[in-house]
């Protein structure tokens, strides 16, 4: 369910700006988005896990705010990266 750390590390190495970005909203929307992915995966096969529903609906519900925020603040750099993670079809 959970990301491993090399997995993080890659995901924060493909989308950060610069050498030290760990924390930009493309990063975050970025990791929230491998959780959710791994989340939704487990609740195909354990469709009664009402707690880890909670929690992915949570996920979704936090990565929508950062997507709404990069939209407002920098529209090309939140185009650009719902067409990399494959959002919004």
């Amino acid at each position: 369910m959970t990301i491993t750390a090399e997995r993080k590390h890659a995901v924060i190495e493909d989308f950060r700006r610069e050498e030290a970005d760990t924390g930009s909203p493309e990063v975050q929307v970025a990791i929230l988005t491998e959780r959710i992915i791994g989340l939704t995966a487990h609740l195909k096969t354990h469709k009664h896990d009402f707690s880890s529903r909670r929690g992915l609906l949570q996920l979704v519900s936090k990565r929508t705010r950062l997507l709404k925020y990069l939209s407002s603040e920098k529209h090309d750099d939140y185009k650009a990266l719902i067409g990399r993670l494959g959002l919004r079809r």
